[in-house]
């Protein structure tokens, strides 16, 4: 079956997420996490802390920027979905809500930045 290719690009941007991060010393415990409506990227963990990882990806000179795509509406709907997250698993840890930008550029190279706890939850 042939993607998309915005999907495509979401994938691959999300495979390269997940590479950074395990060299950075996560530990992956999803990918594409789905239950019901809820939705997350990635879960990870790192020395006790949860980490839910948004990736945003971008074609470098794009009209908006990967955190731009960081609304507040999109924070909200993270945070609902990492409330379901820790329920469901029963998770009793500290939380951090990270961002990892993918730019790609036309000759087909990326640049990746990892924004740690981009926005703050009031639980």
């Amino acid at each position: 079956m042939t993607l998309p290719p915005n999907m495509e690009t979401g994938l691959r941007a999300e495979e390269e997420a997940a590479r950074f991060l395990l060299s950075e010393g996560f530990r992956l415990l999803h990918r594409n996490w789905r239950s019901g409506r809820y939705e997350l990227d990635i879960v990870a963990e790192r020395d006790g802390v949860l980490h839910i990882v948004e990736v945003k990806c971008r074609r470098d000179g794009g009209l908006t920027t990967p955190e731009e795509a960081m609304t507040q509406a999109k924070f909200r709907s993270l945070f609902r979905a990492a409330e379901r997250y820790i329920a469901l698993y029963g998770l009793d840890m500290d939380t951090q809500f990270d961002l990892v930008c993918v730019l790609y550029d036309a000759g087909s190279g990326s640049r990746l930045e990892y924004i740690p706890d981009v926005m703050t939850p009031h639980w």
